[in-house]
């Protein structure tokens, strides 16, 4: 099974799967990557962590307004905070709203960076 269809394939609830930074790095190496949503602000997404290449920046205050699209998105979607708690929140958010194939980055940028 590949790595796609083993994080994203067994959601239930209104939770997300979360995601390790080697994972996230594979997946963004793969023939069909997921979509990086990074929820910080602007000037975090700027700042000294700086941003995944590939990320859209859309602020979790944003983010319903994005709802529908990110629910349409055809491809998985990873979303991206500071550390993994607007990341999360963001989840919830889209789980609720019907998304499916959602995974958080754990321990965000601070993760990745490590």
């Amino acid at each position: 099974m590949n790595l796609l269809a083993r994080l994203f394939g067994r959601q239930t609830s209104d939770t997300a799967d979360w995601l390790e930074a080697t994972e996230l790095a594979a997946l963004l190496k793969s023939p069909s990557p997921p979509v990086v949503v990074d929820v910080r602000g602007p000037g975090e997404f700027t700042g000294p962590l700086g941003h995944i290449a590939s990320a859209r920046n859309i602020p979790l205050d944003q983010l319903p307004n994005h709802i529908t699209k990110l629910v349409a998105e055809p491809r998985a979607l990873v979303l991206v905070c500071h550390s993994d708690r607007r990341s999360s929140a963001a989840a919830k958010l889209l789980r609720r709203a019907g998304r499916t194939k959602v995974a958080v980055l754990r321990g965000g940028m601070m993760g990745w960076q490590a």
